[in-house]
């Protein structure tokens, strides 16, 4: 749980576990192990309970610091605490760890994934790992909250994948969702955005030490992992971000003189960004990088064929919150989801994230929209 101090939230991190999980394309995981973190106090009534669900390349970890020492914060500190937009002296907040979440090597991430020791083996699972879908996290986490003794949801939250997921859960769940906030996110995974997602995996499976997934007793595919997380960190920024970092920070020039004189060096803006994306992957997986593409790739709202019957079967409140300059996510994508709503005769708002951090902005941004969160949560 939680505790208050110098007005900060220090976390613990617990475990659920859970026996014979069957995924949504009808495999089934023998053991399940996630981490879950909360804030605030869940009431006797067991009703003011928000679920964050959270994005591609995070975790549980949404607010307060797990010791007074931590050097950072969960990523939407900004919005979630006492007196803050999701309000922890009102609401019991509480956040899991995806399946298959890329921070395997995190010692605060627990997941089950390709990494995983596969208990008929006794060895990693590898791509014996069933492929698992957006609606497998939400049926994680309704396994987690009902341990919990919780059976309704005063809302679900969460950026990007984790806006697939929260409007996942108010399709499939209707009756236990009031209310749906999605922030920077996407109804369901488009031509484009699946040919998009495609180039995240591309440089893993290229990297000769992937070995068809088959690696984890050898060298792991780092090269790979590196470049996809390059492609994952320009496509979540935005083009203006990019250049004024250019300006700003890395003394980018066009005829720099390395890259003028040496094929094999690279210009000042590819080095920063490939050095973020090394420093990333030491704690990350490749196989679990591949399952989570795969998991958006296969995204649907509803996770049937008919797109408009799942809309229809939402009764929650809903937020929409695209970012304008959203590169990854572009704010079409909301803006669709909320007109559907909206023609299905539901109640449904939309507010734009401003800034320069693209798709960025849905997570060091959002407390732009400190006041409407607030408003949406006493409706």
């Amino acid at each position: 749980m939680c505790s208050s101090v110098n007005a900060e939230l220090l976390v613990d991190k617990q475990t659920f576990t859970s026996q014979n999980f069957k995924t949504f394309n009808g495999n089934n995981i023998k053991e399940v192990n996630v981490g879950w973190e909360s804030y605030g106090n869940l009431n006797p009534q067991k009703d003011n309970v928000i679920l964050i669900t959270h994005y591609f390349t995070g975790n549980s970890h949404a607010a307060g610091k797990y010791d007074v020492a931590d050097a950072s914060l969960g990523y939407w500190d900004a919005i979630i605490g006492p007196g803050k937009a999701i309000d922890t002296n009102r609401f019991f907040v509480i956040s899991v760890d995806s399946l298959a979440n890329l921070g395997v090597g995190d010692p605060h991430v627990i997941t089950t994934g390709p990494a995983s020791i596969n208990p008929d083996t006794q060895k990693p699972y590898g791509l014996d790992f069933p492929v698992v879908t957006i609606r497998d996290f939400v049926n994680v986490q309704k396994l987690v909250l009902e341990s919990l003794g919780i059976q309704k949801l005063y809302a679900v939250v969460g950026p990007s994948m984790g806006s697939m997921q929260a409007i996942d859960w108010a399709a499939a769940y209707p009756s236990k969702v009031e209310r749906m906030m999605s922030v920077i996110g996407a109804g369901q995974s488009d031509p484009w955005t699946t040919a998009l997602l495609e180039h995240w995996a591309t440089p893993i499976k290229l990297d000769r030490n992937w070995n068809d997934g088959d690696y984890y007793a050898g060298s792991a595919p780092i090269d790979g992992l590196t470049a996809s997380l390059m492609l994952i960190t320009q496509n979540a920024l935005s083009a203006d971000f990019f250049n004024q970092l250019g300006k700003q920070t890395v003394p980018f020039q066009a005829l720099e003189s390395e890259p003028l004189h040496d094929i094999r060096k690279s210009h000042s803006i590819v080095n920063w960004l490939r050095s973020r994306a090394q420093a990333r992957a030491t704690t990350m997986d490749a196989n679990h990088l591949l399952y989570l593409v795969r998991a958006c790739q296969l995204f649907i709202t509803g996770h049937q064929h008919d797109f408009s019957k799942a809309i229809a079967s939402i009764t929650a409140k809903t937020l929409f919150l695209p970012a304008t300059q959203d590169q990854l996510l572009m704010p079409y994508h909301a803006k669709q989801t909320h007109q559907a709503l909206i023609d299905s005769g539901k109640k449904s708002q939309i507010k734009m994230l401003e800034g320069p951090l693209g798709h960025l902005e849905g997570v060091t941004g959002i407390s732009q929209h400190t006041d409407a969160i607030r408003a949406f949560l006493k409706q």
